[in-house]
Order: structure tokens, then sequence, then C-alpha cells
């Protein structure tokens, strides 16, 4: 059926649940799986008042984030282990979350991609927005929703 499995996950409790069922569909299908963290590029704030940080400090905070980001992908790689599941730990560094897991099912030619949703809704949804939204309205992959 499914032969590459992509879960993005940010290592939150409601992300660990679309892991978790990443690796069941994946032990199920014998399928590979790839664990996505998209990691954020430090914004640059030019706003009067602001207190902008040195160079180095913006190198340390995003090596940082990497280091972490990789810590939450390895994890993942580990439980998949467990389970007899073939796992690859992949990190994105990118703003925009929907599009770098987009580019990544892409690139690594996943058949299917797993993710949670918080699913808010009104005014909620309209401020906070919805990466898996966008992602289900744009990939042209199949997209499994968990709440």
């Amino acid at each position: 059926m499914y032969q590459r499995i992509l879960v993005a996950t940010d290592g939150s409790t409601l992300s660990k649940k679309a892991v978790n069922t990443a690796i069941s569909l994946a032990a199920l299908c014998g399928a590979e799986l790839i664990a996505l963290k998209v990691i954020p590029r430090y914004p640059q704030s030019y706003f009067e008042g602001s207190i902008p940080l040195s160079v180095e400090d913006v190198k340390r905070v995003e090596k940082q984030w990497a280091e972490d980001g990789q810590a939450v992908v390895d994890a993942v790689k580990k439980t998949a282990a467990a389970k007899g599941v073939t796992a690859k730990g992949v990190t994105a560094k990118s703003d925009l979350v929907s599009d770098a897991v987009i580019a990544a099912a892409t690139k690594h030619k996943a058949d299917l991609i797993v993710m949670a949703s918080h699913g808010r809704k009104g005014i909620k949804r309209l401020l906070l927005g919805s990466e898996t939204q966008h992602v289900l309205t744009h990939s042209h992959i199949p997209v499994l929703v968990l709440r």
C-alpha cells in the first residue's frame, strides 16, 4: 500500500499522536518512515525600540533550535526502530512549515503525509492559521490528519 510515510512532528503531545499512528501504519504496510521537524529561522526585527541580537547570538539560537529539532526526529527514529520500522530523521529550515512539509514529502518520494491538527475553528483559526489546512489544500500527496 504505502512505501514511504512522512510524519511531520514538532515534539508536542499532539504531534506524538501522529507519530505513533504513522509508526503503526508503517509497521502494518512494511513502509519506511520519514520523521520531519521544521526548524524556523530566527526572526529579524527592524521595529523601532527592538533589541537586535548580534550575528553570533542569532547563530547560537539557530544552532540550538537545530540540535533540538534533531533530538525530536532522533526520538521518533528510536521509537520506530523499537517497533521494527525503518525510519529516517530529517530536519528542514523554513519559516513556512506547510511548504517545507510538502517539499520534504516530494523530495523523499513519500506516498502519505501524516500530521496532527488542533482543529481550531472560527477566529482562532483565522488568527493562528493552519499549517495542516495549507498542506491539505496544496499537497498532491495524500494527507492523513489526526486530532
